[in-house]
């Protein structure tokens, strides 16, 4: 899989804004399907940084119910990134 598949966006929140100054860790949203060691390649490859630790979250998709209709939202994946100290990646924000 090409690495703009595996990093779908980065997760701008108080949280992830708090690890970013303090912890030196990043928050991205990526593809269900990927793997840690995918999204640790893809990271170093398109940011030129060094991966210490890679960590994923899988939240499920919740019933949503619109007049008669009941749907479900998309589970999505979270990978929590830390850096090497010197390492910072520019998001824009």
């Amino acid at each position: 899989m090409e690495e703009y598949k595996i990093i779908k966006k980065p997760i701008h929140s108080e949280k992830s804004v708090y690890d970013r100054e303090n912890n030196n860790t990043y928050y991205f949203e990526v593809h269900n399907k990927a793997n840690k060691i995918e999204i640790k390649k893809a990271i170093e490859k398109l940011f030129s940084v060094n991966v210490l630790g890679v960590r994923t979250i899988t939240r499920k998709g919740k019933k949503k119910r619109t007049r008669n209709i009941i749907g479900m939202t998309k589970e999505r994946k979270r990978a929590i990134i830390t850096l090497h100290k010197e390492d910072v990646i520019d998001l824009g924000f």
